[in-house]
């Protein structure tokens, strides 16, 4: 009776561990299984405001668990946010410098303090914008092009908006202003230049009619439903892309991979050229 007792004990206790086992194993299969929330952070040029916060809603289809939360700036600010060590996923810049300054692939002679943030195998050339010349409502001085633009600078009679040396449209500005053989810091003192921290300042200062014209980009002339008189040529200032690229300090560095891919899909490719993003070319 007692070896029968003891063989029932055994038995059940075998059992019991096996149960425990295999119900452990569901548990964990299923914890890896299920979408956690995550939060990504992006940082992405004020240009993209208004595009970037579309893509956002139609994400949620794609990746319901997934929040993206948008630091919109100039891609100067945003660099030097992402260097101090700001958390951040993704970085959408308006031009390749700031994103060289970031990436130890990059040229030395741009990478100036070996900066190694950016995970150079997921950075990609996303998208062209143009760079245009807008006037407000009404365009009192009769500006109609890039060359009546450099006409009224030279005579001194204008007052033209542009972002400032570490914004990428000011950059392209000065590239613009150094085409027609116009000296800026000249312009500045004469009282024909006014600043802007990013592209949206300059848009407004536009829209807002206390500047006679304004260089910005296309999509942002676009967004405000400003009058655009002329867009410049690559000889001007070159071709306008956007890189984009995961960060190595990222926490979440597959969903932040998923969402760049997800930004060169047909779908987010048609939200960027409704509003004057091109695939680049």
């Amino acid at each position: 009776m007692k070896k029968l007792l003891a063989g029932l004990l055994t038995a059940c206790m075998a059992i019991s561990l096996t149960a425990c086992s295999s119900g452990g194993g569901t548990d964990a299969s299923a914890e890896s299984d299920t979408g956690e929330p995550t939060e990504l952070v992006i940082f992405a040029a004020a240009s993209l405001t208004e595009t970037l916060e579309q893509i956002a809603e139609d994400y949620k289809k794609v990746a319901p668990d997934v929040t993206l939360t948008f630091n919109f700036d100039s891609s100067g600010t945003l660099k030097t946010q992402i260097q101090e060590g700001a958390d951040c996923d993704v970085f959408i810049s308006a031009a390749q410098k700031q994103m060289d300054q970031l990436d130890a692939a990059a040229d030395p002679s741009v990478n100036t303090e070996g900066l190694d943030f950016v995970q150079s195998d997921s950075r990609l050339n996303l998208l062209e914008n143009k760079v245009t010349l807008a006037v407000p409502e009404g365009n009192p001085k009769g500006i109609d092009s890039f060359d009546s633009l450099a006409a009224h600078l030279q005579a001194g009679d204008i007052l033209l908006a542009m972002g400032y040396s570490d914004v990428p449209v000011g950059q392209y500005t000065q590239k613009i202003l150094t085409f027609y053989g116009l000296d800026e810091a000249a312009l500045a003192s004469a009282g024909c230049l006014t600043y802007g921290t990013n592209v949206k300042e300059v848009t407004t200062q536009v829209r807002e009619g206390s500047v006679d014209a304004g260089i910005i980009y296309a999509t942002d002339a676009f967004s405000d439903g400003l009058t655009v008189v002329d867009e410049a040529t690559a000889d001007m200032c070159g071709q306008v892309i956007y890189p984009a690229a995961v960060l190595k300090t990222s926490a979440h560095p597959e969903q932040a991979q998923a969402f760049l891919d997800y930004l060169s899909t047909d779908e987010a490719m048609t939200v960027f050229e409704s509003v004057g993003f091109s695939p680049v070319s």
